[in-house]
């Protein structure tokens, strides 16, 4: 295996030159590209990236991807940049849509295991009867019509509906305790109804122009109006419900896709369609604050949809919520795949 991959690195680096290919769609192109071609590649810390790889590799099913796990598990991290030029080829994946770079983040609500009448808002799991059916109640008649009282479905209680309603969106958190202490929840499930944007409702209210609103935003309205802001929560009938998530160290970040920890500014959520869960992808994102660094794809997300679209989680707390919420940015990714994988997606007649 080992052979054929340094052969196959020999032949790319003769060729040279970055080659496209049409997908079996005819809609998705791939380009090889060499390692020269990727902006900031000989600056970024290659040892980061690879023990974030090494975090979910293990998971990885298919066999040209089980070697090159192996093989980085021997690596040392002064070797990381080799062993990513010697077994990986950079393919950039172009659908015909424009890049684009959001961020996420890890929530931290304040709360308690108790309700008080500071920590009100229930973070529920999810009741056995809407595991049942594909479309439950929606958001007012959880929250309104008392189906969720006197059942024992609280992990804690907040003390800001707005931050849990946020949570939803996230879909993982902690919850700082008044003792210091945290509770991670991770996303347990929904109601089955689809999400409807609020932001997008105050636009369409005349509240505020598009490009104007952010979590922040929207946060800031909310708390201003609350009574017209409740009811614009409710435009939403997505509900999500959570489960405790025991088994993650507080030092790590929360559960990805892959059901392992994602590493703030080193993991991204993809779309799978295009690129694989646990593959390195080298980002090169542009506008304000230029950004060149390999990431892993650990994590997805619904609204992640394309070939040139990722979430770049920030970390925990309102810092990063901060930086996450105002990242709205192009540029290009493109990702590493195994040698004989990436030279697969080339026409036949190449």
């Amino acid at each position: 295996m080992i052979g054929a991959l340094r052969a196959a690195f020999r032949a790319a680096a003769i060729i040279g030159a970055a080659m496209t290919a049409s997908g079996a769609s005819g809609e998705t192109a791939y380009s090889i590209l060499n390692f020269s071609q990727l902006d900031g590649w000989d600056r970024d810390n290659h040892a980061e990236a690879l023990e974030v790889f090494l975090g979910t590799c293990p998971d990885l099913d298919d066999p040209d991807w089980q070697s090159l796990c192996a093989l980085a598990q021997s690596q040392t991290l002064a070797g990381a940049k080799q062993f990513f030029e010697l077994f990986f080829r950079p393919v950039l994946i172009e659908d015909g849509a424009d890049p684009l770079f959001t961020g996420y983040f890890e929530p931290e609500l304040q709360g308690s295991r108790y309700r008080t009448d500071r920590f009100r808002y229930p973070v529920y799991k999810m009741p056995n009867e809407a595991r049942q059916t594909n479309l439950w109640l929606p958001r007012r008649d959880i929250l309104t019509s008392g189906v969720m009282d006197g059942r024992g479905l609280e992990i804690a209680w907040v003390d800001d509906p707005v931050e849990l309603f946020f949570l939803q969106i996230q879909g993982s958190g902690r919850i700082k305790m008044p003792d210091g202490a945290s509770v991670r929840v991770g996303y347990g499930g929904a109601n089955g109804h689809p999400y409807k944007s609020v932001g997008a409702e105050m636009v369409r209210r005349g509240i505020y122009k598009a490009h104007q609103v952010s979590a922040q935003v929207i946060k800031a309205w909310v708390r201003r109006n609350p009574m017209a802001g409740h009811e614009l929560l409710m435009h939403n009938p997505s509900y999500v419900f959570f489960r405790e998530v025991k088994k993650v160290h507080p030092s790590k970040g929360p559960l990805g896709a892959m059901n392992r920890s994602v590493t703030a500014m080193r993991s991204i959520a993809v779309d799978p369609k295009y690129t694989p869960l646990g593959a390195p992808v080298w980002v090169e994102k542009d506008g304000a604050e230029p950004m060149r660094r390999l990431m892993i794809a650990q994590d997805t997300g619904s609204a992640i949809k394309g070939a040139q679209r990722a979430d770049i989680f920030f970390g925990t707390g309102d810092g990063a919520g901060e930086a996450a919420g105002r990242l709205r940015d192009p540029g290009r990714m493109i990702v590493f795949l195994p040698i004989q994988r990436a030279y697969a997606m080339l026409p036949e007649d190449f």
